[in-house]
């Protein structure tokens, strides 16, 4: 019951949203990238992030694009414990679904490369982590059930169930700038060499309140109720001493239960004064901060009607600086996590990604990746990357076919599996394994620009959570995922 009383203090824990790619990253960066994922080693201006090195095999001058994404997802958890019994709002039943919405309704990014002889400039700015914002309207199970654990908790002074209203919502943006500049070492071999930077901003706020407590009477106010039960716990207790006293004046043997009462009396005084804090609600908002900077490194060769092409992305350290209504240490580390002046590591993890791109035909372009995220070597809060199983993998393929000189349409679809554990996953923050499908077109509208429009759409696997001991359940975690994007690309 103890650990439960924890999460009501650390509740407000959330991750950014992640559309695509790994844990703490997104690799949505263009439209094209929603036409199809599988842009490892395609010769492009979405290159600019996906495969550095090979726009330098674009044509020499400027080349401009925008991308517009909007985005809608759903974190779903499916949630079953005894204590939900015990609440007002569930009619009896010990299932209950929380469902959260995350909503980004605008999520930009801008490419830009001058190309000159074998030289490449580049630049783009563009959200690698995060991009939205979560909410649970009605809070979380983890939420409820450390309610429910106070009523049963309070069981011997009366309480019989408990209604609570619960609210949480968590916002996270991850802005990047990369820099950087390719070179055709031969005419066939590219070389490209950069760096990023990452500033980090979020908010986190979580509230419990309306907390009342089921008794014969009827439900009555948490803070009312504790008052009564402090008072009826403390003028038991003195009189169980004055006995004691009694009989210790007497010199006679105090008797046992007079001393068992004496315990059971104490102890709930002390659950009494544990749970004082929370008498009023939990109210409680983090604000965090911060920024880093990384290496990325690429190259590109291309062999007949093949290309192949890699890229590097160091990790970036993050240090999220907290300015919070958590003003006390606390002997809890999770707690700490969120107090005011902290910082927090959130590194981004290093990303290996290796493309192939077949033409079996001038018209048509077959592509193939996979994506390697070292979450494990990255640093998080509390040393969180180690209660992994393995690094994140990605596999992606595609097609794209120029059905005329002005009309290109593509599709192609991502495989993410991550290596989650039990002891890793929670209803505050959680990712599961999924399938990706993208489609779109690309349409010349003059020999300068081209538009472009596409949709993606992830499909999650169901992941399984039980816990038997503490304040028992189990959760079942899924998500959906649907982004549109609109681009427009300017060569001149």
């Amino acid at each position: 019951m103890r650990k439960g009383l924890i999460a009501l203090a650390v509740f407000m824990m959330t991750a950014g949203e992640a559309w695509a790619g790994g844990i703490l990253t997104n690799t949505n960066q263009s439209v094209l990238f929603l036409k199809n994922p599988a842009r490892d080693a395609a010769i492009g201006l979405d290159g600019v992030y996906s495969n550095p090195a090979g726009v330098a095999f674009m044509p020499e001058g400027f080349h401009i694009a925008f991308n517009w994404q909007y985005a809608h997802q759903t974190r779903t958890v499916t949630s079953e414990s005894p204590l939900y019994q015990l609440g007002k709002k569930n009619n009896g039943n010990p299932k209950k679904i929380f469902e959260g919405v995350a909503d980004a309704p605008m999520i930009p990014s801008l490419q830009f490369a001058w190309n000159k002889g074998n030289w490449s400039i580049q630049a783009n700015l563009s959200i690698p982590g995060g991009g939205g914002s979560c909410e649970f309207s009605d809070g979380l199970g983890s939420f409820e059930r450390v309610v429910g654990g106070i009523a049963t908790m309070l069981a011997p002074l009366g309480a019989q169930g408990y209604n609570m209203d619960g609210y949480m919502k968590g916002r996270q943006y991850y802005f990047g700038v990369q820099v950087g500049a390719a070179y055709k070492i031969y005419p066939n071999l590219s070389v490209y060499g950069g760096l990023r930077l990452l500033y980090g901003d979020a908010t986190y706020k979580a509230k419990i309140s309306n907390i009342q407590v089921k008794t014969e009477g009827g439900y009555v106010d948490f803070a009312d109720f504790m008052t009564y039960s402090s008072t009826t716990v403390n003028n038991g207790l003195d009189q169980v001493n004055a006995g004691i006293a009694q009989y210790q004046a007497m010199g006679v043997e105090v008797p046992a239960d007079l001393l068992m009462k004496q315990a059971q009396l104490e102890g709930t005084r002390e659950s009494l004064v544990m749970l004082q804090k929370y008498a009023d609600g939990v109210n409680l908002l983090c604000n965090q901060d911060g920024m880093g900077i990384a290496p990325v490194i690429g190259v590109d060769w291309k062999y007949k009607n093949f290309n192949f092409a890699a890229k590097y992305e160091f990790k970036t350290q993050l240090r999220m600086k907290n300015e919070s209504t958590v003003n006390e240490a606390s002997a809890i580390d999770a707690v700490n996590k969120y107090r005011d002046g902290e910082k927090v590591n959130e590194d981004m993890p290093a990303l290996l990604t290796i493309g192939a791109q077949w033409k079996p035909i001038d018209v048509v372009s077959l592509n193939l990746g996979w994506h390697h995220y070292f979450d494990k070597d990255a640093n998080w809060y509390n040393n969180s990357q180690d209660l992994l199983k393995r690094n994140t993998n990605e596999f992606l393929a595609g097609v794209e076919w120029d059905v005329t000189d002005k009309l290109n349409v593509s599709c192609g679809g991502q495989l993410t599996r991550y290596g989650l554990t039990d002891e890793y996953m929670n209803d505050i923050s959680f990712v599961v394994n999924s399938y990706s499908i993208g489609l779109g077109a690309s349409y010349k509208v003059t020999d300068k620009v081209t538009l472009s429009a596409a949709y993606f759409q992830t499909n999650y696997s169901n992941y399984e959570k039980t816990v038997t001991e503490d304040l028992p359940y189990k959760d079942t975690y899924t998500r959906t995922n649907r982004v549109l994007g609109l681009g427009v690309q300017v060569d001149f």
